[in-house]
């Protein structure tokens, strides 16, 4: 892509496309797979920055469920049997590995390898 278009693909789009792009292009020099392209039991190593982050009540299986974007895609991590796990927050940026399962139609990866990442610039 030329310098203008650049320029103007910056200008005329929104924060949140710029924000895809970005992650987008840092998942693939990380190397990652591109989470909008995963399939049901492949093996995944993604990177990207948590979104949202859920505890259930007490009473039901302790586990700490995220929301990962890559801006290509998102994937949903689930550690079961924790109600915490240190550093692990909403904008923090990781590389995740595991086996994916489709879980109503939405990819999940269960008990995931983990590294937290620095934020996108400061690596």
């Amino acid at each position: 892509m030329g310098f203008w278009s650049r320029v103007r693909s910056r200008l005329t789009s929104s924060a949140a496309e710029l924000e895809a792009q970005e992650l987008s292009q840092d998942a693939l020099e990380a190397g990652a797979d591109p989470l909008g392209s995963v399939s049901d039991r492949a093996l995944v190593d993604a990177v990207g920055v948590l979104r949202n982050i859920s505890i259930p009540p007490p009473g039901q299986v302790p586990s700490v469920i995220g929301e990962l974007f890559d801006g290509t895609g998102s994937l949903s991590i689930v550690w079961l049997g924790r109600r915490e796990i240190p550093g692990i927050g909403c904008g923090v940026r990781l590389r995740v590995r595991g086996r994916v399962a489709m879980r109503r139609g939405q990819p999940v990866i269960y008990n995931p390898r983990y590294d937290i990442l620095p934020a996108p610039g400061n690596h």
